[in-house]
């Protein structure tokens, strides 16, 4: 069927643009906020009305989703043309097309430094993040497991004004004093795939695909002990607010995210009293005003929530970031001191790491087996290289190891199709794109993955063989779990990377977490490998993704609310950012995965997280809806498209008064200049910071200059004489022309830090040059 679309008031001309697609399609209408007294919004058959006022005599007037929170309006299915009519109506302001979002898919506490016996710090200083409510937007939760018990847990928090909604299959003992809320969202989904098929998915909260409970219970997942996946990874299993709250908004379902329905989750968790929203799944990145994400966490953030949404998994090539609204905490991954080896020993001596998590029947120790690559021969050509199902001959393949590579099917698919084919085992090789970047996956058969150089290593060993009498044998070596892995951390391969595509002068990603082979919790029913056919069963899956950094931040973000409750969502980001460290346990800048280079600030933003500091950062930017307001009118949007975002009448003429886009008081800098035959460039960014560290405290500036760039900060000290203090400096980035093709651009990285002595406020600086084509 035809995509979903949402109805908020926008251009005609985004109208016009899905009306040449000519059948009836779901939309989300938003209407003006003072149109009727503010209670509105509860009218649904106000909302009925306005709609059969442009329907046929024939149709009736079907409304699929209310919004009164985040949102002022509603979602039905509509022609184009009715569409075009309803966009007429004096009280609505704008039509955006609906994306259909995606997912992006034990140690890290200890990693991150949040220890369970720690007397003092942020877990101490926030007991734990027990009165905060963290809502996470994802694909539901299994209530069963041990990490959503609620053992010691005082009342629910008083604010909360939330519901556990019951089904068949969600009873009435599956929420408790940790999962306080349980809902579920499916009508704008059901609008564009028809009536849910309830054997394959659960019309309720309960998880079906296992991605929901893994994010919330590293958001907030309780002490649990012994935990392991198939015998990896053992410990104990935690959360980063092991004593916060829980509140589950199911959006995802078989087919994906649908905006209509992510919209109403917002809506309802806003209303609900959540403290923090956590949000891991993504799509294109579009303006603000036709993104539906950033509308509903600009609402969200208008209310002090704080908003945390995952990065992307489209990297290591740049512009791949998404959710790169500066109101939302873009959060990247990294990985932690711990893997899983297991090596391909091969049959001329050589051995090539790899990484596996495999429990099952083994491969015959000290025995070689034959290894092949089905690139010419028993399979379809390239199928074949990528073990599709269907593609690899039995009789080619049958007792062999066969090399698979990365690409269209999942990972642990590529395992199950050479299972069926009679092989023995797996070896799962990276193309250039990935580099060596490694994914431990709960396989079916003994297999593992290895990186680009190495697969064109087995495969180079392959080819050399065939032409020698004696064939190519391998087999692989299980190693278990290993500890105190160094480099760590390191930016992820698959973690998404800047510049922002949508608004370059502010940095995305925010900061990265751990994303890389994450333990937590998971369902029942699900084999850990997530393909149906698996039977097996564990409470704890490891998975990789920025879908699983993200909760990280979001658990922290609750942590450094309950310490300090009265800092805003800038100001918890700035604290998350500004104390955030981008050097790994060697001492040395933290690498890149896919390459082994050093990373940049495009990789990681302010660095990787460090919570403890976070606690205690000195200074602070804060932001209020205002500046957003503001940043807006300098990114040269309309009114209309201001007032889509931000429900509010924007007035630009201060804003544009102010200065430029990057101007935003945000915790880093972003200078993009346009070549245009320039030989001399400058920009200038004005910044506030807010002293929550000593009240006697003085704070010098120290630059780290991009190369060939000249860096000036005014004051060069900041003296400041209590809490609660602002004080301004203004950073002035000169550049000189350099030699560059058309549509090409040069970046260039350093920082700035001001020092106390005690804290160090740490902010980057990124410098892009760019010839117009």
């Amino acid at each position: 069927m035809a995509p979903l679309f949402l109805l908020c008031f926008l251009s005609v001309l985004s109208l016009a643009s899905s009306a040449s697609r000519g059948d009836e399609k779901t939309f989300i209408v938003r209407v003006q906020h003072d149109a009727k007294p503010s209670i509105f919004a509860t009218h649904k058959h106000w909302y009925e009305s306005s709609l059969a006022s442009v329907l046929s005599t024939t149709k009736t007037a079907t409304i699929i989703h209310t919004y009164e929170t985040v949102f002022h309006g509603f979602s039905a299915k509509l022609s184009s043309s009715e569409a075009l009519k309803l966009q007429m109506l004096p009280h609505v302001v704008a039509v955006i097309p609906e994306q259909v979002r995606r997912l992006h898919t034990t140690r890290s506490p200890e990693f991150l430094g949040l220890k369970k016996t720690n007397n003092a710090g942020l877990l101490k200083e926030s007991d734990f993040g027990s009165d905060l409510v963290i809502g996470v937007i994802d694909t539901g939760i299994w209530p069963e497991r041990q990490s959503f018990k609620d053992r010691d847990l005082g009342p629910v928090p008083a604010k909360w004004k939330g519901q556990c909604v019951m089904t068949k299959d969600f009873g009435l003992n599956s929420c408790n004093k940790k999962l306080i809320g349980a809902r579920f969202f499916c009508n704008g989904y059901e609008a564009t795939n028809g009536k849910m098929n309830e054997t394959s998915e659960y019309r309720s909260p309960r998880d079906s695909d296992g991605h929901g409970t893994h994010t919330a219970s590293i958001a907030a997942g309780r002490y649990v002990f012994p935990a392991s996946t198939l015998g990896y990874a053992k410990g104990v299993a935690a959360g980063m607010a092991p004593k916060a709250r829980l509140a589950v908004y199911k959006v995802c379902w078989n087919s994906g995210c649908y905006d209509s329905d992510i919209m109403a989750a917002f809506d309802a968790a806003v209303a609900d009293g959540v403290d923090v929203i956590s949000l891991s799944v993504g799509g294109v990145v579009v303006p603000y005003y036709l993104d539906a994400i950033a509308i509903s966490a600009f609402g969200a953030n208008d209310r002090g929530i704080f908003v945390s949404a995952s990065a992307g998994n489209g990297g290591p090539g740049g512009l791949t970031v998404t959710n790169v609204a500066p109101w939302v905490t873009t959060v990247g991954a990294g990985t932690i001191d711990r893997d899983f080896p297991a090596d391909v020993k091969l049959g001329n001596g050589k051995t090539a790491p790899g990484v596996s998590v495999y429990n099952g029947p083994s491969l015959t120790p000290g025995r070689m087996y034959q290894l092949v690559y089905a690139e010419s021969e028993g399979g379809d050509g390239y199928s074949s290289t990528l073990c599709l199902d269907g593609s690899l001959d039995p009789n080619f393949v049958k007792g062999k190891i066969v090399v698979c590579e990365r690409g269209i099917n999942s990972r642990a698919a590529k395992g199950e199709v050479v299972k069926k084919a009679g092989g023995v085992a797996m070896i799962l090789a990276n193309g250039v794109f990935d580099g060596e970047g490694l994914v431990a996956d709960c396989h079916v058969l003994p297999a593992t993955a290895v990186g680009a150089s190495a697969g064109d290593e087995i495969r180079s060993y392959i080819s050399a063989a065939s032409k020698s009498k004696s064939p190519a044998t391998a087999t692989i070596v299980f190693k278990g779990t290993r500890l105190g892995v160094r480099p760590a951390p390191v930016v992820a391969s698959f973690s998404a990377r800047g510049p922002n595509p949508q608004t370059p002068e502010i940095l995305k990603p925010d900061v990265i977490a751990p994303g890389l082979n994450i333990l937590a919790a998971w369902p029942d029913l699900i084999g850990p490998s997530g393909i149906p056919s698996d039977k097996r069963t564990t409470e704890f899956n490891i998975l990789s993704g920025t879908s699983m950094a993200c909760p990280h931040v979001s658990g922290l973000a609750a942590l450094l609310k309950a310490a300090h409750p009265e800092w805003s969502p800038a100001a918890i980001r700035s604290a998350l950012m500004t104390t955030a460290y981008t050097v790994d346990n060697r001492g040395e800048t933290m690498l890149e995965e896919t390459t082994g280079n050093t990373s940049t600030a495009l990789d990681f933003g302010s660095g990787h997280v460090h919570p403890t500091k976070a606690l205690d950062p000195g200074l602070i930017y804060d932001l209020t809806s205002m500046d957003y307001v503001n940043f807006l009118c300098n990114s040269n949007y309309t009114l209309n498209n201001i007032q889509v975002i931000t429900r509010r009448t924007a007035d630009c003429s201060g804003a544009k008064r102010a200065g430029h886009i990057g101007n935003l008081n945000y915790p880093s800098f972003s200078a993009v200049f346009q070549l245009y035959g320039k030989h001399k460039m400058s920009t200038h960014f004005i910044r506030t910071v807010t002293n929550v560290g000593n009240p006697n405290s003085v704070y010098t500036v120290t630059i780290q200059r991009p190369r060939g760039m000249v860096v000036t900060v005014e004051p060069n000290r900041l003296v400041f004489r209590r809490v609660g203090q602002k004080l301004n400096f203004l950073l002035r980035v000169q550049a000189r022309e350099i030699k560059l093709s058309p549509g090409s651009n040069h970046v260039k990285t350093g920082f700035i830090v001001w020092s106390d002595g005690k804290h160090n406020v740490t902010s980057p600086l990124v410098v892009t040059m760019q010839q117009p084509l």
